[in-house]
């Protein structure tokens, strides 16, 4: 790391060019270019999966993404009134001229005549878009949205829901990061004092997350990439890339002090804390990259971006960020650190750059050594306490139902549910494939069983043309309507009833194959399948990162000791998701909509990124009680040492953590907020209570077994040196009263 730091300064310039244009070019290829994201949850073998998979191949011209324009009328009235109808039917008119529109089905006309709601005060029209989603021109959609609420007037309510009008309702692009990114900024200013030591961590960040995010726009085109990695990749890019940033800056700032060149003051900040970054940085890698052992097409694409943006993060502090050290100068010190340099002796200078931990941070390590039972028995009845409604938890899916009350495709939810029913919001879609007449009679008999059947509204076969050839003329399609929600446990067991008994029952005698999809239906083995996968996943990801701290540490402790802080930290932060978004605490307060399931691909993505956080400052806290440990071979000051030298550092990496995270609230995007609470609650529980405490205090207790391993694995281990060959970290603390050497 030495030898790569000496040639970024010796080409600070063309480093910090290069980097420019990275960014720059990135970002104006994706503009030029556009994005592709591609939401595809394949899930081979399960019905829901097969369903989509005939409707594709059998009627392609229905790929376009499908909206609705809910309206209601006063107590009195009725939707056919002359004036609503000619005020709607003009709207709808115009909407269906509109770039993009495919047509429009409105129940003023045969094809629509059953979209209006038994009290006639309720209806509804769906507009057929010629694109997905993702491929749609947000001012085009805009459009629609315009000319639809046009139409309210005094005595009619207007409202839209579908996925294409969500997206163009979000909030614009980079709000929450830019609220971030400010948060982190006054974080780092108030640590630093120094405006040039602030802006290099967020420059940091800025590097890697803008050409990670335009990366991944150019990506989609070729990899199937679902648009929720870009928020994820964002979201982790920012927090990683500023702290990686902030634990290089803080170990150059004591070269400084400590009387270094700027340049020999960098290069011993990466070839310290700089070789953590890499390995720290490496572990997020591995653990994202376990989301391929899933084998799920939707996270294999969210597995491969935020690696992206982890890989540019770590390339930008071992490169960018040496470069414009470099470029800086002393000047990363405040005018009255540079003031007090100047007037110290050359010993003083050496206290200065030696004296990482302040006194607050050194009281505080020396409290944990005297009472380490006592804190580690309060911190595990904390964490343990807050993992208890992860028994609890339970996935699905969350849809405009959950937004929150003032958004219109909320609203328009609730006008359908309420006209029609809560599961006319997530039909199911019966995909049946004919092979003869008793086929036929099979079907039709099914029908009828299915509209028997308790917990189903509705089951009408979907019209298709009389002149259809090949597998669509093959092909029928039943939407069945439950009385219960999409995210009721009820409908979960009607889908299961259909699949086990009805289906089988009425296809009995006949070669009728019939798969039950829908988005409801794709939602529930979406959930299933990450149910049966997620102990086996978080086992790998858990071996992975335990075999990484062995190979780094040489130790049996420090790796098994990192993995149950990594489950304890996995479990209280789940079981805050659950209390907020599961069981709706704080909700309103926090306006985040209306309780719901976890979603159910969050375990999976957030897992590996709170196991690589976690990794990080594990990493950091252990490095440094290993280098004194190197040194000294006093487990006692190791640790007590450790702690204290980046207590401080680690803290407010973990101050500008949480604000990032929790920035993210402010996304619109309900599986981001999720994400960013999540992880803002693990990150504090982890910095906060399990770093600077729970292991300290197991790591006192356990003594000089922290750093023993057997001599047969130590020849057989890859040697990895995460710290290397370097002066004890500064001189011995004061050791507290009653504190031995354990």
């Amino acid at each position: 790391m030495a030898a790569w730091a000496r040639w970024c300064l010796r080409h600070r310039w063309a480093v910090v060019l290069l980097w420019v244009a990275a960014l720059f070019g990135t970002v104006g290829a994706s503009v030029v270019a556009g994005s592709a994201y591609s939401n595809v949850f394949s899930l081979p073998g399960t019905g829901s999966s097969d369903a989509y998979d005939r409707m594709r191949a059998a009627f392609p011209d229905r790929s376009g993404d499908v909206d609705t324009i809910v309206w209601q009328v006063d107590e009195g009235r009725t939707v056919h009134d002359p004036a609503v109808r000619e005020r709607m039917s003009a709207a709808l008119a115009d909407i269906s001229r509109m770039p993009d529109v495919g047509r429009v089905v409105g129940p003023y006309e045969p094809e629509g005549a059953g979209q209006v709601s038994a009290d006639g005060r309720i209806a509804y029209a769906q507009v057929t878009f010629v694109l997905q989603v993702y491929e749609l021109d947000e001012a085009d959609t805009e459009k629609v949205i315009d000319r639809a609420k046009d139409a309210r007037t005094e005595g009619l309510r207007v409202e839209l829901g579908g996925q294409a009008i969500a997206f163009a309702q979000q909030p614009p692009t980079g709000l929450a990061e830019g609220v971030g990114v400010l948060a982190a900024g006054v974080i780092l200013f108030f640590a630093f004092g120094s405006l040039f030591a602030m802006l290099l961590p967020l420059l940091n960040g800025i590097f890697a997350v803008g050409t990670g995010f335009a990366g991944i726009m150019l990506l989609s085109h070729v990899v199937d990439i679902p648009d929720v990695a870009s928020l994820l990749g964002s979201l982790i890019g920012l927090g990683v890339a500023i702290d990686y940033a902030l634990f290089i800056v803080t170990r150059h700032r004591n070269g400084l002090k400590a009387g270094l060149t700027p340049e020999e003051a960098a290069v011993r900040a990466l070839d310290t804390s700089g070789r953590a970054v890499l390995f720290a940085g490496g572990t997020v890698c591995v653990a994202l990259l376990s989301l391929f052992a899933v084998d799920i097409d939707f996270l294999n694409g969210i597995a491969i971006a935020t690696t992206l943006i982890v890989l540019l993060s770590v390339l930008a502090a071992a490169t960018l960020l040496p470069a414009m050290l470099g470029l800086l100068g002393p000047r990363t010190l405040s005018r009255r650190e540079r003031r007090a340099l100047a007037a110290a002796s050359g010993d003083e200078r050496a206290q200065l750059g030696d004296d990482e931990a302040g006194r607050g941070a050194v009281r505080w390590a020396s409290w944990v050594q005297r009472r380490p039972r006592l804190l580690g028995a309060v911190a595990i009845a904390v964490m343990a306490a807050l993992a208890i409604p992860v028994f609890g938890l339970r996935l699905g899916a969350n849809d405009q139902g959950n937004q929150r009350p003032s958004q219109t495709v909320r609203q328009a939810y609730d006008l359908l549910a309420e006209g029609f029913g809560p599961g006319f919001n997530g039909p199911l879609l019966m995909v049946a494939e004919l092979g003869g007449e008793r086929d036929r009679q099979a079907l039709d008999t099914l029908v009828e069983e299915v509209r028997r059947t308790p917990g189903v509204v509705r089951a009408v076969e979907m019209p298709v043309p009389a002149d259809l050839s090949g597998l669509a003329a093959s092909t029928r399609v039943i939407e069945v309507v439950p009385t219960t929600s999409p995210q009721a446990k009820a409908t979960d067991k009607l889908i299961d009833r259909l699949r086990d008994h009805t289906v089988p029952n009425a296809a009995a005698g006949s070669t009728l194959k019939v798969h039950i999809g829908g988005d409801t239906a794709v939602q529930k083995d979406f959930a299933a399948v990450i149910g049966d996968r997620l102990p086996a996943f978080i086992a790998l990801i858990i071996g992975l990162g335990a075999l990484l701290m062995l190979v780094a540490f040489r130790s049996l402790l420090v790796p098994l000791t990192s993995a149950v802080m990594n489950l304890l930290a996995a479990g209280a932060s789940f079981g805050l998701l659950v209390m907020v978004f599961q069981w709706g605490w704080g909700m309103d307060l926090l306006g985040l909509g209306k309780e719901g399931p976890i979603v159910s691909f969050l375990p999976v993505i957030m897992l590996p990124l709170l196991f690589g956080l976690s990794m990080d400052y594990q990493v950091f806290l252990v490095s440094r009680m290993h280098e004194e440990w190197v040194h000294t071979k006093d487990n006692s000051r190791a640790v007590r040492a450790g702690q204290a030298a980046t207590g401080r550092v680690i803290n407010c990496a973990a101050l500008i953590m949480i604000c990032v995270f929790s920035s993210f609230v402010l996304s619109g995007d309900r599986e981001g907020m999720m994400a960013g609470l999540g992880l803002a609650g693990a990150v504090a529980l982890d910095a906060f209570l399990l770093r600077m405490v729970l292991v300290p205090a197991v790591m006192h207790l356990f003594g000089k077994a922290n750093w023993w391993l057997p001599q047969w694995l130590d020849k057989r281990l890859p040697h990895l040196a995460v710290d290397p060959p370097d002066k004890p970290l500064a001189p011995p603390l004061p050791e507290p009263v009653g504190a031995g050497e354990r």
